[in-house]
């Protein structure tokens, strides 16, 4: 048996979380515990709360009841930009790009956001550019340093997830949540995205959501499985995929 995981190993922990929408629960009593500086998936079949949940760690979905602590600290109910402010940084499945704008301008927006710059970028273009050396360094990270200066709308759809990622490290997170970082991509986007996420990891606390199994097995040091809306299973990635009750979640109760 696993020893049993102390408070100061805990970055983030729900207790009982629980979202209702007109008396369906998406999620229900979901108690999760995020240890720092590991990479923990979140599996499960389509409708599983996945998404659900993400949203509840992220402040974009409120919580019908249950906490949500992080570092020990209760933000239950606060908005995504209190959470983000806290060290909490999402992508999300879907691009959110600004076409004209390019990967640098994109990096520097993001960096001058928290000192109140960002919303007047147009008053100080010089100002702006204090950010371009932590832009590079970042846009280099992701593997985008040789087109930082295209716009976002040039880019193939693997350059604009490793664009967003960066945006994502410009605020510089405890807690890096990745929803569907593979959605979408061919094979070889999914092999250089999976080294991409592997390199951002080391030192981070990750959570990723992903349907492609073998993206999870690569990545998580530890996979939480859910089913309506519940943990269903838990553990390394070898445990959770011989699970007999993981096996029937994914394809159904054989026939005998």
């Amino acid at each position: 048996m696993a020893p049993a995981r102390t408070e100061r190993e805990v970055l983030l922990a729900t207790r009982g979380l629980t979202k209702e929408f007109r008396g369906f629960q998406a999620v229900r009593g979901v108690d999760l515990d995020i240890e720092r500086g590991t990479v923990q998936a979140l599996v499960g079949p389509n409708g599983a709360g996945k998404t659900t949940l993400f949203n509840l760690l992220t402040g974009f979905l409120t919580p019908t009841s249950g906490t949500i602590t992080l570092e020990g600290r209760d933000i239950t109910g606060q908005q995504p930009e209190q959470i983000a402010h806290l060290g909490v940084a999402r992508s999300f499945q879907i691009t959110s790009l600004f076409d004209q704008l390019t990967a640098l301008e994109h990096l520097e927006l993001a960096l001058a956001s928290p000192t109140g710059l960002g919303r007047r970028f147009w008053q100080s273009e010089r100002r702006l550019a204090t950010f371009h050396g932590r832009a590079d360094e970042l846009l280099d990270q992701v593997g985008m340093a040789h087109p930082a200066h295209r716009p976002a709308g040039q880019f193939a759809y693997g350059q604009k997830r490793a664009l967003e990622l960066a945006l994502a490290l410009a605020l510089d997170p405890k807690l890096l949540l990745l929803d569907e970082p593979t959605a979408g991509m061919g094979l070889e986007d999914v092999d250089r995205t999976i080294e991409l996420v592997r390199r951002i990891a080391t030192g981070r606390t990750v959570v990723l959501v992903d349907h492609n199994m073998h993206v999870v097995g690569s990545l998580a040091d530890r996979v939480t499985v859910l089913q309506q809306g519940e943990i269903l299973a838990e553990g390394t990635y070898d445990e959770v995929r011989t699970n007999p009750d993981v096996v029937t979640a994914y394809l159904g109760q054989p026939h005998a």
